[in-house]
């Protein structure tokens, strides 16, 4: 259920790129938002995760450089029959990960500094059991290409919003259909739902990433122990250097938490905590 609900709504979010196309710049405009999204998935595919592991300062390593985690690692991709992935280390506090890449052979896991000094050895391993999933479940290239097309559409409703203050634009002489009420879509509507429809989709991926992630590293307490100690750091401590809204999705929790707590639950890119633990202690007892 969880994968066809991601599949409705990256498709509506396509729509509604598509549809802002045409409200700002009709048929033509249209098109050419379709031709963009096409170009964004492209783009997504071959070059999202250098870019977030660029972005982050992550430094691959092998397994003399740090052998239990990259021992683990191994043995949970051998668990969930997937790959060896690069493994990377993040010089940061801040106790976090994240899995990226378009595929499983092309994947990499991220672990910050701080949550191999935060957790311990079966915690970390439901941690990276989570990340696995992701990589296993191809999520990391869904979030960043529904990321990428929310983003175009917030741009585009910046550029509107600019063109009504300068009277340029579509016209309503030439579509009576258009006007104001589409570009009141356009810079209103659009990206607002854009933004929901993205983190619908993120949320949903996090439900299942630790559904398997418990099932990886063999038990979901390992999992549900790790989330609260980050959970903990993330509310309380100071938020990741160089964390940005773009890329927060991909971590396991996001690292801006504490900037945004006064925001509603349906505007956050993660399920609530509180929540995914205890799906996981429900998971434990069913495994029993």
């Amino acid at each position: 259920m969880n994968t066809i609900k991601t599949m409705l709504l990256m498709a509506l979010l396509m729509g509604v790129l598509v549809a802002v196309g045409g409200a700002f710049g009709g048929q033509q405009g249209a098109t050419i938002m379709l031709i963009i999204s096409l170009g964004i998935n492209f783009f997504s595919y071959w070059f999202s995760d250098t870019m977030v592991l660029k972005a982050y300062g992550a430094r691959e390593i092998n397994e003399s450089q740090a052998p239990e985690l990259y021992n683990l690692v191994k043995k949970l991709a051998e668990r969930a029959e997937l790959p060896m992935p690069k493994v990377c280390i993040i010089n940061s506090d801040v106790p976090n990960a994240f899995a990226t890449g378009r595929s499983p052979s092309h994947a990499a896991v991220a672990v910050t500094t701080g949550i191999m000094r935060a957790l311990n050895y079966e915690e970390l391993s439901g941690v990276l059991g989570h990340e696995l999933s992701h990589v296993k479940h191809r999520d990391t290239l869904i979030s960043t290409v529904a990321a990428s097309i929310a983003g175009v559409i917030s741009w585009i409703a910046n550029m509107a919003q600019w063109a009504a203050i300068f009277g340029t634009g579509r016209s309503s002489d030439r579509d009576d259909n258009g006007g104001a009420i589409g570009l009141l879509f356009t810079i209103i509507v659009a990206p607002i739902a854009a933004m929901l429809i993205q983190m619908a989709i993120s949320r949903s991926r996090e439900y299942e990433a630790d559904e398997s992630g418990g099932r990886i590293c063999g038990n979901p307490l390992y999992l549900a122990s790790a989330l609260e100690k980050i959970e903990y750091y993330a509310t309380h401590a100071r938020p990741m250097e160089d964390a940005t809204p773009a890329t927060a999705h991909l971590f396991i929790i996001n690292p801006l938490k504490n900037a945004h707590m006064t925001f509603a639950s349906l505007f956050s890119t993660h399920p609530a905590t509180e929540e995914r633990i205890r799906r996981l202690r429900e998971q434990a007892r069913e495994m029993k």
